[in-house]
């Protein structure tokens, strides 16, 4: 038989917690904080480093295709799975960059992850230019017009004549670059890159390494939005 005390306590349950003890749902909210941002850091570094980043663009050398001040998105993915193919517009890092400033441990890891979430710049400059040969081409400037393989290419986007240069071949595992603005264009027919044929030191070739990955659509402005 039960006790009056016995249904006292079945009935009237005692509380887990006293209320006046309960915690504020804004300190609650305060308190998880931290964790959220951190691991919205740790997200936008993981899509930057392995999927999309976004690039602006700082020259003419592009025009019309990509004007001064346009924000581009570049995609890391189409070259997991395959190599850069002729026409695509590349984002590649500088080959022959400057010395690096000193850092310490701690300086070093606090410049790479603002670097990550774009609230510094890379100490390495990187460019924006579409690529006309690819390993094993031969390429050659001809009466203002490009040949690749003998056949000259059509290229619809480009702004002026190119310059004639003398027919010459890309290295494995390199690739020949031009802006489209090509009179005002610091490209592979002006060095930019490595000096891979010891004949032809005015050359420049950009390593496959080197390529970040390729331009796929405008998204700023507005105005100037579109796929490449």
């Amino acid at each position: 038989m039960k006790t009056e005390t016995g249904r006292s306590a079945l009935a009237s349950p005692e509380p887990d917690e006293e209320p006046g003890k309960r915690r504020n749902p804004i300190l609650r909210s305060l308190g998880e904080m931290p964790g959220l941002i951190v691991l919205s850091l740790v997200l936008a570094i993981l899509i930057k480093t392995f999927l999309v980043q976004a690039f602006y663009i700082p020259s003419g050398s592009m025009e019309d295709t990509l004007r001064i001040n346009d924000r581009v998105l570049v995609s890391k993915v189409p070259y997991y799975f395959h190599d850069p193919q002729r026409g695509d517009i590349i984002v590649f890092e500088d080959p022959t960059p400057g010395k690096q400033p000193a850092r310490s441990t701690i300086g070093a890891a606090v410049h790479w992850l603002f670097q990550g979430i774009g609230f510094q710049k890379p100490d390495s400059e990187d460019f924006i230019k579409r690529v006309i040969g690819t390993p094993g081409d031969t390429v050659e400037g001809k009466n203002g017009k490009v040949y690749v393989n003998g056949v000259k290419i059509d290229e619809p986007y480009v702004k002026g004549t190119t310059s004639d240069f003398a027919k010459l071949t890309v290295p494995d595992g390199m690739y020949f670059v031009l802006g489209d603005n090509r009179q005002a264009s610091q490209d592979s027919r002006f060095g930019l890159g490595v000096h891979a044929l010891p004949s032809r030191p005015e050359i420049g070739f950009i390593p496959r390494d080197d390529i970040i990955g390729k331009a796929w659509v405008i998204v700023w402005p507005t105005s100037h939005w579109a796929g490449l």
